[in-house]
């Protein structure tokens, strides 16, 4: 090879070199760039999945949460009168013609544990004199009432079995909207034709919901859904994609009183909440809120700011004090106006129920109220009546 020959097959060698230097230190630094926690990968990895292949994370989870998702068949009686019953002159000829009947009502719900506690909606189990639970492997089980909670809509059944299937609770704190989740559930008793729950998919469409049922029970930071949820589907797990249940599915909006069905507007109750509530049951059989608070709220309207001069349209206003009750003793005034609870805002009286019926005897409840234009703090502990 001659000297000019060598000079260039040199340049070139070296050209090469330098050229997967650079392209290999732009790698490097394009990889630290987007370093991601091992969490994010995680999910990152499994949003990739359920999208390249037929089997993923979707199906997966479906495949290990369902044996543990259960059907609740509540057998309940109820007294029905006649509408002329307590009229004198049809009594007189046809006697009292009240009657009892048996109601069927049909639920879903979920294993927590291997030794059969089971959690479901209260509104799902009702007044009931009987309840059986239908597992997938097509036995049929009595179940007791460990303990219910109308406010929280949260029921706690036990199965006398173990070495159950159950499923993992998960952080519903940790819920990001748009995450992908599986809705489980027995709609219209399908359960009971093959025994295996339903499965709709679909994602976090909001958080931190507050919705007013109209039936002493209070709703807040409900997880909202566009997974389909039909009538039976009640007290069934909302599992995220690595198969930890983040709610239970508890209500739909279908935008007409007259309509029954699903427009993907689907509400869960947060699993931290369920987690709390099903502690308390398992631990004292109920939930105590005979709390001594003494107060009687309306929400302030229009027509009550308007007389007060309030600049927004916010807040419970007190109408009456309990004599003696922890609020009278903290100087809580009639037409007070309650603007916050525990840093909470307000803007109805339901609000202010909601907040206060989550907490626990002796915790501290701290209010922020406006009365005659100067807004004062008051603050007292929860205590039993």
């Amino acid at each position: 090879m001659n000297r000019s020959k060598f000079l260039i097959f040199s340049l070139a060698f070296i050209a090469v070199l330098a050229s997967g230097f650079i392209f290999g230190h732009f790698i490097f630094k394009n990889s630290e760039a987007t370093e991601l926690k091992p969490e994010n990968i995680s999910r990152e990895r499994i949003s990739q999945d359920i999208t390249d292949s037929r089997e993923n994370a979707i199906t997966r989870t479906v495949s290990e949460v369902s044996k543990a998702v259960v059907g609740i068949s509540v057998t309940e009686v109820r007294e029905y009168r006649d509408p002329f019953g307590d009229d004198p002159f049809f009594r007189q000829f046809f006697g009292d013609r009240s009657y009892k009947q048996e109601v069927q009502g049909l639920g879903s719900g979920f294993l927590i544990s291997d030794d059969g506690y089971i959690i479901t909606n209260d509104h799902v189990v009702g007044n009931a004199t009987k309840v059986v639970v239908s597992m997938t492997n097509g036995e049929h089980l009595d179940a007791e009432i460990v303990g219910k909670d109308s406010y929280s809509d949260i029921a706690v059944l036990k199965v006398n079995k173990t070495g159950l299937p159950y499923i993992k609770l998960g952080n519903s704190d940790d819920v990001i909207i748009g995450e992908w989740v599986v809705a489980f559930g027995n709609p219209f008793g399908l359960f009971e034709v093959n025994q295996k729950p339903t499965v709709t998919v679909g994602v976090v469409s909001a958080m931190g919901m507050k919705l007013n049922s109209g039936q002493n029970r209070f709703y807040r930071n409900m997880i909202q859904t566009d997974a389909p949820i039909n009538s039976g589907n009640s007290g069934g797990p909302l599992v995220n994609s690595i198969g930890e249940v983040i709610g239970m599915n508890t209500l739909i909006y279908t935008g007409n009183s007259m309509a029954g069905g699903n427009i993907g507007l689907g509400f869960a109750i947060p699993m931290n909440k369920v987690k709390m509530i099903v502690d308390r049951i398992k631990k004292d059989g109920k939930i105590e809120r005979n709390y001594d608070i003494g107060l009687r709220l309306q929400t302030v309207d229009k027509n009550i700011a308007q007389y007060f001069k309030l600049n927004n349209v916010q807040g419970a206003i007190v109408v009456n004090i309990e004599q003696g009750s922890m609020a009278a003793k903290e100087g809580i005034l009639p037409e007070d106006i309650i603007l916050s609870v525990n840093g909470e805002k307000i803007g109805s009286d339901a609000d202010f129920w909601g907040i206060v019926l989550d907490m626990n005897i002796g915790e501290k409840i701290k209010l922020k109220i406006l009365r005659k234009g100067d807004e004062i703090e008051k603050e007292f502990e929860l205590k039993v009546k």
